[in-house]
């Protein structure tokens, strides 16, 4: 089953490595024109730290007269990062999308709070004219040593969906070099997914030997020309959607080693 109808739930264990969200809306020549001094005042007291890089985007494809298609380079954009005191919240602006990020996730109560404010900040300011994509996004690293699940297989912690090879009751886990699954589809209420699962070696925090986690890499969206005012709603239901695929992802032993709190 690919989606659950559980309740959601906090982890006491939670195994996300960061939570994105990120608003894009039609070009707006004045947010990169100048730097953002009004802007910077509004979000101040909660992002004092400034920063700023030029992004190098990547060629895009243009379709030419004789049916061919041809890398048309695209023009560097300026992204402007503000960053918490503690380095664990940060918002960007470029002349097209705004972002917060955060890898100190603790609830959506308190995640949408801070996206409110800082939205409110951006709109009074540059007064987009629409959204046409909001997207939410939740990466996950799931390590069995943290979990004390060292011995356990993967199959007896994801769903079978996302385990690719290793849902095979006879693929040997530790003969796997690679195993992923990429998935993108609709999922009602105007919302579509777009997950990448699979085994990634990575170091935990504070510690030099690498480790073997699963990925479940989560991004959800919708498009349209969004106002303002329908912003809230339709996070809401992103994040209404991303509790029901997650659960849908994982196990009850994985779900109860995560310790649920409530």
């Amino acid at each position: 089953m690919l989606f659950s109808n559980e309740e959601r739930c906090l982890y006491g264990k939670s195994q996300l490595l960061e939570v994105i969200c990120q608003l894009r809306f039609p070009t707006i020549l004045s947010v990169t024109a100048t730097e953002p001094v009004t802007f910077q005042e509004g979000i101040r007291q909660d992002y004092p730290r400034f920063e700023k890089r030029l992004e190098r985007l990547a060629p895009r494809p243009t379709p030419q007269p004789d049916g061919t298609v041809q890398m048309q380079p695209q023009e560097p954009v300026m992204n402007f990062g503000f960053v918490s005191a503690d380095g664990h919240w940060k918002a960007n602006i470029t002349n097209q999308f705004l972002a917060l990020s955060s890898n100190a996730y603790s609830g959506w109560e308190n995640f949408a709070a801070r996206l409110d404010k800082l939205l409110a900040a951006f709109i009074s300011t540059y007064h987009p004219a629409y959204f046409e994509r909001i997207g939410l996004r939740y990466v996950n690293a799931i390590s069995r040593d943290a979990l004390g699940l060292a011995d356990v297989m993967w199959n007896e912690l994801i769903e079978q969906p996302y385990l690719g090879v290793l849902g095979e009751e006879d693929a040997v886990e530790g003969a796997v070099t690679k195993s992923a699954t990429d998935v993108e589809m609709a999922i009602g209420h105007g919302c579509r997914m777009k997950v990448h699962a699979g085994p990634g070696v990575l170091r935990r925090p504070n510690q030099t030997q690498a480790e073997t986690r699963f990925i479940f890499d989560m991004d959800l969206s919708m498009l349209g020309k969004l106002q303002g005012v329908e912003t809230a709603g339709a996070l809401s239901t992103l994040h209404n959607n991303a509790t029901s695929v997650f659960r849908g992802a994982i196990t009850q032993k994985l779900h109860d080693a995560l310790e649920p709190i409530e």
